[in-house]
Protein backbone atom coordinates (compact mmCIF):
# COMPACT_ATOMS: atom_id res chain seq x y z
CA UNK A 1 0.00 0.00 0.00
CA UNK A 2 3.07 2.44 0.65
CA UNK A 3 4.52 1.79 -2.55
CA UNK A 4 0.97 2.59 -4.23
CA UNK A 5 0.30 5.60 -1.79
CA UNK A 6 4.08 6.64 -2.99
CA UNK A 7 3.27 6.41 -6.80
CA UNK A 8 -0.10 8.52 -6.77
CA UNK A 9 2.11 10.86 -5.14
CA UNK A 10 4.39 11.26 -7.69
CA UNK A 11 1.97 11.42 -10.39
CA UNK A 12 0.08 13.82 -8.64
CA UNK A 13 3.14 15.90 -8.06
CA UNK A 14 4.40 15.30 -11.71
CA UNK A 15 1.70 16.25 -13.16
CA UNK A 16 0.91 20.10 -11.15
CA UNK A 17 4.72 20.06 -11.66
CA UNK A 18 4.29 20.01 -15.55
CA UNK A 19 1.31 22.36 -15.84
CA UNK A 20 3.02 25.07 -13.81
CA UNK A 21 5.97 24.99 -15.83
CA UNK A 22 3.57 25.50 -19.21
CA UNK A 23 2.10 28.28 -17.00
CA UNK A 24 5.36 30.06 -16.60
CA UNK A 25 6.53 29.10 -19.74
CA UNK A 26 3.61 30.74 -21.61
CA UNK A 27 3.71 33.66 -19.12
CA UNK A 28 7.63 34.11 -19.80
CA UNK A 29 7.11 33.66 -23.40
CA UNK A 30 4.74 36.38 -23.47
CA UNK A 31 6.37 39.23 -21.60
CA UNK A 32 9.62 37.49 -23.41
CA UNK A 33 7.44 38.34 -27.03
CA UNK A 34 6.71 41.93 -26.28
CA UNK A 35 9.98 42.39 -25.05
CA UNK A 36 11.77 40.80 -27.65
CA UNK A 37 9.47 42.60 -30.14
CA UNK A 38 10.59 46.01 -28.41
CA UNK A 39 14.19 45.30 -28.14
CA UNK A 40 14.29 44.21 -31.90
CA UNK A 41 12.50 47.06 -32.85
CA UNK A 42 14.32 49.94 -30.80
CA UNK A 43 17.73 48.24 -30.56
CA UNK A 44 20.05 47.30 -33.73
CA UNK A 45 21.05 43.58 -34.36
CA UNK A 46 24.32 44.84 -33.36
CA UNK A 47 23.34 45.33 -29.40
CA UNK A 48 21.62 42.33 -29.55
CA UNK A 49 24.43 40.58 -30.98
CA UNK A 50 26.24 42.10 -27.97
CA UNK A 51 24.09 40.95 -25.67
CA UNK A 52 23.98 37.35 -27.12
CA UNK A 53 27.86 37.54 -27.44
CA UNK A 54 28.25 38.37 -23.66
CA UNK A 55 25.89 35.91 -22.41
CA UNK A 56 27.39 33.27 -23.91
CA UNK A 57 30.77 34.25 -22.19
CA UNK A 58 28.92 33.64 -18.65
CA UNK A 59 27.30 30.56 -19.61
CA UNK A 60 31.02 29.28 -20.43
CA UNK A 61 31.70 30.34 -17.05
CA UNK A 62 28.52 28.24 -15.48
CA UNK A 63 29.43 24.85 -16.47
CA UNK A 64 32.21 25.26 -14.53
CA UNK A 65 31.08 26.19 -11.65
CA UNK A 66 29.42 22.56 -11.22
CA UNK A 67 30.98 19.48 -11.86
CA UNK A 68 27.78 17.31 -12.10
CA UNK A 69 27.22 17.65 -8.47
CA UNK A 70 23.87 18.92 -8.60
CA UNK A 71 22.63 16.69 -10.97
CA UNK A 72 23.82 13.82 -9.04
CA UNK A 73 21.83 14.89 -6.09
CA UNK A 74 18.96 14.91 -7.84
CA UNK A 75 19.41 11.58 -9.78
CA UNK A 76 20.85 9.96 -6.27
CA UNK A 77 17.99 7.73 -4.65
CA UNK A 78 18.68 8.93 -1.28
CA UNK A 79 20.68 11.95 -0.56
CA UNK A 80 21.81 13.24 2.75
CA UNK A 81 23.02 17.06 5.06
CA UNK A 82 26.54 16.17 3.73
CA UNK A 83 25.64 15.34 -0.08
CA UNK A 84 24.01 18.52 -0.08
CA UNK A 85 26.57 20.65 2.27
CA UNK A 86 29.15 18.97 0.40
CA UNK A 87 27.60 19.86 -3.30
CA UNK A 88 27.34 23.93 -2.02
CA UNK A 89 31.14 23.83 -0.68
CA UNK A 90 32.30 22.61 -4.20
CA UNK A 91 30.12 24.86 -5.94
CA UNK A 92 30.97 28.02 -4.14
CA UNK A 93 34.52 27.39 -3.97
CA UNK A 94 34.58 26.78 -8.38
CA UNK A 95 32.35 29.66 -8.42
CA UNK A 96 34.61 31.82 -6.38
CA UNK A 97 37.16 31.60 -8.08
CA UNK A 98 35.62 31.69 -11.78
CA UNK A 99 34.53 35.26 -11.01
CA UNK A 100 37.89 36.38 -9.87
CA UNK A 101 39.39 34.97 -13.38
CA UNK A 102 36.15 36.65 -14.76
CA UNK A 103 36.86 40.43 -13.42
CA UNK A 104 40.80 39.62 -14.23
CA UNK A 105 39.64 39.20 -18.02
CA UNK A 106 37.54 42.19 -18.24
CA UNK A 107 39.76 44.13 -20.26
CA UNK A 108 40.88 41.12 -22.65
CA UNK A 109 37.46 40.48 -23.34
CA UNK A 110 36.71 43.68 -23.71
CA UNK A 111 39.28 44.34 -26.43
CA UNK A 112 38.67 41.04 -28.00
CA UNK A 113 35.54 41.84 -29.21
CA UNK A 114 35.81 45.38 -29.53
CA UNK A 115 32.83 46.30 -27.05
CA UNK A 116 31.64 49.94 -26.12
CA UNK A 117 31.99 50.83 -22.37
CA UNK A 118 28.72 49.97 -21.39
CA UNK A 119 29.63 46.31 -22.49
CA UNK A 120 32.14 46.25 -19.39
CA UNK A 121 29.19 46.87 -17.58
CA UNK A 122 26.76 44.10 -18.86
CA UNK A 123 29.91 41.65 -18.34
CA UNK A 124 30.42 42.45 -14.47
CA UNK A 125 25.93 42.30 -13.95
CA UNK A 126 26.52 39.02 -15.52
CA UNK A 127 28.75 37.50 -13.60
CA UNK A 128 27.33 39.23 -10.41
CA UNK A 129 24.04 37.16 -11.49
CA UNK A 130 26.44 34.16 -11.79
CA UNK A 131 27.27 34.62 -8.27
CA UNK A 132 24.13 35.00 -6.96
CA UNK A 133 22.86 31.89 -9.49
CA UNK A 134 25.01 29.81 -7.79
CA UNK A 135 23.65 30.27 -4.43
CA UNK A 136 20.25 28.95 -5.24
CA UNK A 137 21.29 25.57 -6.16
CA UNK A 138 20.77 23.69 -3.19
CA UNK A 139 17.18 25.09 -2.14
CA UNK A 140 16.40 24.16 -6.30
CA UNK A 141 17.26 20.41 -5.50
CA UNK A 142 15.14 20.34 -2.68
CA UNK A 143 12.07 21.34 -4.45
CA UNK A 144 13.08 19.13 -7.91
CA UNK A 145 13.50 15.78 -5.69
CA UNK A 146 10.08 16.42 -4.29
CA UNK A 147 8.94 16.94 -8.02
CA UNK A 148 7.63 20.31 -6.33
CA UNK A 149 8.00 22.47 -9.55
CA UNK A 150 5.40 24.91 -8.61
CA UNK A 151 7.29 26.71 -6.78
CA UNK A 152 10.70 26.93 -8.96
CA UNK A 153 8.06 28.32 -10.92
CA UNK A 154 6.80 31.03 -9.03
CA UNK A 155 10.34 32.12 -8.40
CA UNK A 156 11.11 32.00 -12.39
CA UNK A 157 7.74 34.21 -12.96
CA UNK A 158 9.22 36.89 -10.71
CA UNK A 159 12.83 36.77 -11.91
CA UNK A 160 10.96 36.95 -15.57
CA UNK A 161 8.32 39.64 -15.25
CA UNK A 162 11.13 41.59 -13.69
CA UNK A 163 13.77 41.48 -16.05
CA UNK A 164 11.26 42.00 -18.86
CA UNK A 165 9.47 44.87 -17.79
CA UNK A 166 12.71 46.42 -16.88
CA UNK A 167 14.25 45.44 -20.46
CA UNK A 168 11.10 47.23 -21.74
CA UNK A 169 11.15 50.25 -19.71
CA UNK A 170 15.10 50.76 -20.15
CA UNK A 171 14.78 50.33 -23.91
CA UNK A 172 11.96 52.92 -24.61
CA UNK A 173 14.20 54.97 -21.86
CA UNK A 174 16.47 54.75 -24.43
CA UNK A 175 18.98 53.07 -22.41
CA UNK A 176 20.74 50.85 -25.43
CA UNK A 177 23.19 48.06 -23.64
CA UNK A 178 22.17 49.61 -20.18
CA UNK A 179 18.95 47.77 -20.64
CA UNK A 180 20.13 44.10 -20.05
CA UNK A 181 22.65 45.55 -17.52
CA UNK A 182 19.95 47.05 -14.85
CA UNK A 183 17.66 43.86 -15.90
CA UNK A 184 20.39 41.34 -14.92
CA UNK A 185 20.43 42.60 -11.56
CA UNK A 186 17.48 43.02 -10.45
CA UNK A 187 16.64 39.96 -11.83
CA UNK A 188 19.70 38.35 -9.78
CA UNK A 189 18.68 39.85 -6.59
CA UNK A 190 14.82 39.16 -6.30
CA UNK A 191 15.66 35.59 -7.25
CA UNK A 192 18.01 34.62 -4.38
CA UNK A 193 15.98 35.93 -2.07
CA UNK A 194 12.65 34.26 -3.12
CA UNK A 195 14.07 30.98 -3.62
CA UNK A 196 15.21 30.89 -0.08
CA UNK A 197 11.68 32.06 1.15
CA UNK A 198 9.86 28.83 -0.35
CA UNK A 199 13.21 26.48 0.12
CA UNK A 200 14.96 27.75 3.49
CA UNK A 201 17.91 26.50 3.77
CA UNK A 202 20.87 27.34 5.81
CA UNK A 203 24.22 27.25 3.99
CA UNK A 204 26.61 25.86 5.50
CA UNK A 205 30.42 24.53 4.76
CA UNK A 206 31.81 21.25 4.74
CA UNK A 207 33.26 18.34 2.19
CA UNK A 208 32.71 14.90 3.20
CA UNK A 209 35.47 13.03 1.03
CA UNK A 210 32.70 9.98 0.79
CA UNK A 211 29.96 11.76 -0.81
CA UNK A 212 32.00 13.65 -3.24
CA UNK A 213 33.32 10.36 -4.53
CA UNK A 214 29.44 8.99 -5.02
CA UNK A 215 28.58 11.97 -6.69
CA UNK A 216 31.42 12.30 -8.75
CA UNK A 217 30.99 9.20 -10.00
CA UNK A 218 27.57 10.13 -12.08
CA UNK A 219 28.52 14.06 -12.17
CA UNK A 220 31.73 14.13 -14.04
CA UNK A 221 30.21 12.45 -17.22
CA UNK A 222 27.03 14.01 -17.05
CA UNK A 223 28.68 17.41 -16.63
CA UNK A 224 31.09 16.79 -19.34
CA UNK A 225 28.02 16.00 -21.42
CA UNK A 226 26.88 19.16 -20.56
CA UNK A 227 30.05 21.02 -21.45
CA UNK A 228 30.42 19.68 -24.23
CA UNK A 229 27.45 21.66 -25.10
CA UNK A 230 28.64 24.63 -23.85
CA UNK A 231 31.80 24.17 -25.99
CA UNK A 232 29.17 23.47 -28.92
CA UNK A 233 27.16 26.01 -28.54
CA UNK A 234 27.80 29.22 -26.51
CA UNK A 235 31.81 28.67 -27.65
CA UNK A 236 30.74 28.56 -31.53
CA UNK A 237 28.60 31.65 -30.40
CA UNK A 238 31.81 33.53 -29.45
CA UNK A 239 34.22 32.39 -32.44
CA UNK A 240 30.91 33.16 -34.69
CA UNK A 241 31.25 37.06 -33.09
CA UNK A 242 34.27 37.77 -34.07
CA UNK A 243 34.30 36.18 -37.61
CA UNK A 244 31.05 37.21 -38.69
CA UNK A 245 30.43 40.65 -36.55
CA UNK A 246 27.43 41.55 -33.94
CA UNK A 247 25.22 42.30 -36.97
CA UNK A 248 25.64 38.41 -38.39
CA UNK A 249 25.47 37.22 -34.55
CA UNK A 250 22.36 38.69 -34.22
CA UNK A 251 20.60 37.23 -37.31
CA UNK A 252 21.50 33.93 -36.04
CA UNK A 253 20.44 35.06 -32.40
CA UNK A 254 17.51 36.38 -33.62
CA UNK A 255 16.30 32.91 -35.60
CA UNK A 256 17.37 30.57 -33.31
CA UNK A 257 15.63 31.88 -30.22
CA UNK A 258 12.22 32.28 -32.28
CA UNK A 259 12.87 28.50 -33.96
CA UNK A 260 13.81 27.28 -30.38
CA UNK A 261 10.63 29.25 -28.53
CA UNK A 262 8.30 26.15 -29.00
CA UNK A 263 10.97 23.75 -27.78
CA UNK A 264 12.10 25.75 -24.73
CA UNK A 265 8.34 26.10 -23.63
CA UNK A 266 7.15 22.49 -24.32
CA UNK A 267 10.26 19.84 -24.41
CA UNK A 268 12.50 21.52 -21.84
CA UNK A 269 9.45 21.79 -19.59
CA UNK A 270 8.68 17.99 -20.12
CA UNK A 271 12.37 17.08 -19.86
CA UNK A 272 12.76 18.95 -16.36
CA UNK A 273 10.20 16.80 -14.80
CA UNK A 274 11.22 13.97 -16.42
CA UNK A 275 14.83 13.60 -15.28
CA UNK A 276 13.52 13.51 -11.35
CA UNK A 277 10.27 11.23 -12.11
CA UNK A 278 12.52 8.51 -14.36
CA UNK A 279 14.91 8.61 -10.93
CA UNK A 280 12.56 7.87 -8.80
CA UNK A 281 10.74 5.25 -11.82
CA UNK A 282 13.85 3.58 -12.93
CA UNK A 283 13.05 -0.09 -11.79
CA UNK A 284 10.16 -0.54 -13.76
CA UNK A 285 11.44 0.15 -17.02
CA UNK A 286 7.97 -1.14 -18.41
CA UNK A 287 6.30 1.72 -16.52
CA UNK A 288 9.05 4.64 -18.02
CA UNK A 289 8.38 2.97 -21.66
CA UNK A 290 4.54 4.09 -21.53
CA UNK A 291 5.35 7.73 -19.99
CA UNK A 292 7.60 7.79 -22.94
CA UNK A 293 5.41 7.13 -25.65
CA UNK A 294 2.84 9.66 -23.87
CA UNK A 295 5.67 12.07 -23.69
CA UNK A 296 6.68 11.59 -27.36
CA UNK A 297 2.90 11.90 -28.45
CA UNK A 298 2.13 15.13 -26.26
CA UNK A 299 5.27 17.00 -27.44
CA UNK A 300 4.84 16.14 -30.92
CA UNK A 301 0.76 17.03 -30.69
CA UNK A 302 2.06 20.69 -29.46
CA UNK A 303 5.63 20.90 -31.77
CA UNK A 304 4.60 19.98 -34.70
CA UNK A 305 1.55 22.47 -35.74
CA UNK A 306 3.70 25.47 -33.55
CA UNK A 307 7.03 24.79 -36.05
CA UNK A 308 4.70 24.38 -38.96
CA UNK A 309 3.25 26.91 -38.45
CA UNK A 310 5.99 29.62 -37.13
CA UNK A 311 7.71 28.63 -40.82
CA UNK A 312 4.62 29.19 -42.75
CA UNK A 313 3.99 32.75 -41.56
CA UNK A 314 6.91 34.46 -39.66
CA UNK A 315 7.92 35.81 -43.28
CA UNK A 316 4.44 37.79 -42.69
CA UNK A 317 4.81 38.86 -39.52
CA UNK A 318 8.55 40.36 -40.35
CA UNK A 319 6.26 42.68 -43.40
CA UNK A 320 3.72 43.80 -41.07
CA UNK A 321 5.34 44.95 -37.57
CA UNK A 322 7.09 48.34 -37.87
CA UNK A 323 10.55 48.41 -38.28
CA UNK A 324 11.21 44.57 -38.33
CA UNK A 325 12.28 44.38 -41.76
CA UNK A 326 15.65 44.85 -40.83
CA UNK A 327 15.49 40.91 -39.85
CA UNK A 328 14.43 40.07 -43.32
CA UNK A 329 18.29 38.17 -43.86
CA UNK A 330 17.62 36.17 -40.87
CA UNK A 331 14.52 34.26 -42.46
CA UNK A 332 16.37 31.78 -44.23
CA UNK A 333 18.35 31.34 -40.91
CA UNK A 334 15.29 31.01 -39.05
CA UNK A 335 13.62 27.92 -41.48
CA UNK A 336 16.64 25.90 -40.73
CA UNK A 337 16.86 26.49 -36.99
CA UNK A 338 12.67 24.97 -37.18
CA UNK A 339 14.00 21.82 -38.98
CA UNK A 340 16.71 21.11 -36.42
CA UNK A 341 14.61 22.43 -33.22
CA UNK A 342 11.67 19.35 -34.62
CA UNK A 343 14.15 16.86 -35.25
CA UNK A 344 16.05 17.08 -31.99
CA UNK A 345 12.54 17.63 -29.74
CA UNK A 346 12.91 14.08 -29.85
CA UNK A 347 16.46 13.29 -29.34
CA UNK A 348 16.94 15.70 -26.17
CA UNK A 349 14.11 13.91 -24.22
CA UNK A 350 15.32 10.37 -25.05
CA UNK A 351 19.25 11.45 -23.54
CA UNK A 352 17.26 12.90 -20.58
CA UNK A 353 16.03 9.59 -20.23
CA UNK A 354 19.36 7.67 -20.78
CA UNK A 355 20.97 9.80 -18.05
CA UNK A 356 17.77 9.27 -15.43
CA UNK A 357 18.41 5.78 -15.79
CA UNK A 358 22.21 6.27 -14.55
CA UNK A 359 23.97 5.70 -18.08
CA UNK A 360 25.42 9.02 -18.17
CA UNK A 361 28.51 7.80 -20.57
CA UNK A 362 26.24 7.79 -23.90
CA UNK A 363 24.74 10.88 -23.89
CA UNK A 364 28.45 12.25 -23.53
CA UNK A 365 29.62 9.88 -26.34
CA UNK A 366 26.84 11.88 -28.33
CA UNK A 367 27.81 15.19 -27.35
CA UNK A 368 31.54 14.35 -28.01
CA UNK A 369 30.27 13.67 -31.60
CA UNK A 370 28.22 16.54 -32.08
CA UNK A 371 31.07 18.72 -30.87
CA UNK A 372 33.22 17.77 -33.07
CA UNK A 373 31.12 17.87 -36.28
CA UNK A 374 29.89 21.29 -35.23
CA UNK A 375 33.98 22.50 -35.04
CA UNK A 376 34.76 21.44 -37.97
CA UNK A 377 31.87 21.91 -40.11
CA UNK A 378 31.27 25.17 -38.17
CA UNK A 379 34.24 27.34 -39.41
CA UNK A 380 34.69 25.60 -42.66
CA UNK A 381 30.52 26.28 -43.76
CA UNK A 382 31.36 29.50 -42.31
CA UNK A 383 34.17 30.49 -44.52
CA UNK A 384 32.10 29.76 -47.69
CA UNK A 385 28.48 30.89 -46.63
CA UNK A 386 29.11 33.24 -43.74
CA UNK A 387 26.46 33.30 -41.18
CA UNK A 388 24.79 30.66 -42.74
CA UNK A 389 27.35 28.00 -41.69
CA UNK A 390 26.40 27.88 -38.23
CA UNK A 391 22.54 26.96 -38.79
CA UNK A 392 23.90 24.33 -41.41
CA UNK A 393 25.62 22.95 -39.15
CA UNK A 394 23.21 22.59 -36.57
CA UNK A 395 20.43 21.21 -39.14
CA UNK A 396 22.48 18.60 -39.91
CA UNK A 397 23.38 17.57 -36.63
CA UNK A 398 19.96 17.17 -35.95
CA UNK A 399 19.29 14.73 -38.41
CA UNK A 400 21.21 12.43 -35.98
CA UNK A 401 18.22 11.72 -33.79
CA UNK A 402 17.31 8.50 -35.41
CA UNK A 403 20.74 6.89 -34.14
CA UNK A 404 19.63 8.41 -30.81
CA UNK A 405 16.19 6.78 -30.40
CA UNK A 406 17.55 3.58 -32.02
CA UNK A 407 19.47 3.58 -28.87
CA UNK A 408 17.67 4.16 -26.41
CA UNK A 409 15.11 1.76 -27.24
CA UNK A 410 17.97 -0.98 -26.13
CA UNK A 411 17.10 0.30 -22.66
CA UNK A 412 13.30 0.96 -22.59
CA UNK A 413 11.22 -0.26 -24.97
CA UNK A 414 8.77 2.43 -26.23
CA UNK A 415 7.21 2.72 -29.73
CA UNK A 416 8.36 5.38 -31.43
CA UNK A 417 5.97 5.97 -35.01
CA UNK A 418 3.18 4.90 -33.14
CA UNK A 419 3.48 7.89 -30.48
CA UNK A 420 3.63 10.09 -33.30
CA UNK A 421 2.54 9.80 -36.43
CA UNK A 422 -1.10 10.95 -35.79
CA UNK A 423 0.11 14.65 -34.93
CA UNK A 424 2.62 14.91 -37.36
CA UNK A 425 0.71 14.03 -40.16
CA UNK A 426 -2.26 16.22 -39.07
CA UNK A 427 0.17 19.16 -38.86
CA UNK A 428 1.17 18.12 -43.18
CA UNK A 429 -2.54 18.51 -43.49
CA UNK A 430 -2.26 21.92 -41.39
CA UNK A 431 0.74 23.23 -43.67
CA UNK A 432 -1.51 22.50 -46.80
CA UNK A 433 -4.29 24.36 -45.94
CA UNK A 434 -2.06 27.39 -44.63
CA UNK A 435 0.09 27.10 -48.15
CA UNK A 436 -3.65 27.20 -49.83
CA UNK A 437 -4.78 30.47 -48.11
CA UNK A 438 -1.63 31.97 -48.74
CA UNK A 439 -2.02 31.90 -52.46
CA UNK A 440 -4.98 33.86 -52.12
CA UNK A 441 -4.10 36.34 -49.22
CA UNK A 442 -2.13 39.37 -49.38
CA UNK A 443 0.20 40.58 -46.58
CA UNK A 444 -2.42 41.79 -43.87
CA UNK A 445 -2.97 41.24 -40.73
CA UNK A 446 -6.41 39.72 -41.39
CA UNK A 447 -5.02 37.16 -43.97
CA UNK A 448 -2.22 36.32 -41.01
CA UNK A 449 -5.09 36.09 -38.40
CA UNK A 450 -7.27 33.75 -40.96
CA UNK A 451 -4.32 31.64 -41.86
CA UNK A 452 -3.75 30.46 -38.12
CA UNK A 453 -7.14 30.06 -37.46
CA UNK A 454 -7.83 28.26 -40.46
CA UNK A 455 -4.70 26.44 -39.43
CA UNK A 456 -5.61 25.17 -36.47
CA UNK A 457 -8.83 24.23 -37.13
CA UNK A 458 -7.58 21.76 -39.81
CA UNK A 459 -4.95 20.31 -37.66
CA UNK A 460 -7.25 20.02 -34.58
CA UNK A 461 -9.94 18.70 -37.16
CA UNK A 462 -7.77 16.23 -38.91
CA UNK A 463 -6.56 14.79 -35.44
CA UNK A 464 -9.97 14.52 -33.70
CA UNK A 465 -12.39 12.92 -36.88
CA UNK A 466 -9.29 10.87 -39.22
CA UNK A 467 -7.54 9.78 -36.05
CA UNK A 468 -10.11 9.53 -33.29
CA UNK A 469 -7.13 11.69 -31.00
CA UNK A 470 -9.06 13.33 -28.21
CA UNK A 471 -6.38 15.72 -26.94
CA UNK A 472 -7.80 17.28 -23.22
CA UNK A 473 -7.89 13.00 -22.61
CA UNK A 474 -4.41 12.74 -23.31
CA UNK A 475 -3.68 15.29 -21.49
CA UNK A 476 -5.45 13.99 -18.66
CA UNK A 477 -3.59 10.65 -18.94
CA UNK A 478 -0.19 11.82 -19.54
CA UNK A 479 1.16 10.34 -16.12
CA UNK A 480 -1.90 8.25 -15.66
CA UNK A 481 -0.59 4.63 -14.18
CA UNK A 482 -1.78 1.78 -16.39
Amino acid sequence: MEETQSYQQLKRNSLISTLSLFFQSGYTALLGLVANLVVTILLSPAIFGMYITVLSLISVLNYFSDIGLAASLIQKKEADSKDFSTTFTVQQILTAILIVIGFLMTKTVMKFYSLPPEGTYLYWALLFGFFFSSLKTIPSIFLERKIQFQKIVMVQVVEGTVFYITIIICAIGKLGLHSFTIAVILRSLIGVVLIYILSPWKPHFSISKESLHSLLKFGVPFQASSFLALFKDDLITLFLGKVVGFTGVGYIGWAKKWAEAPIRIIMDNITKVLFPVISRLQHDKEKVGQLIEKILFFQTAILAPVIFGMALVMEHIVFLIPKYGKWLPALPLFYLFCISAFLASFSSPLLNLINALGYAKIPLFFMIVWTAVTWILTPTLTHFFSYFGFPMTVAFISLSSIIVISIAKKYVQFRFINSIYKPFLSALVMVVVINIIKLFATQHLVALVLSVLMGGVAYLSTLYFIFHVNMVKEVKLLFVRK
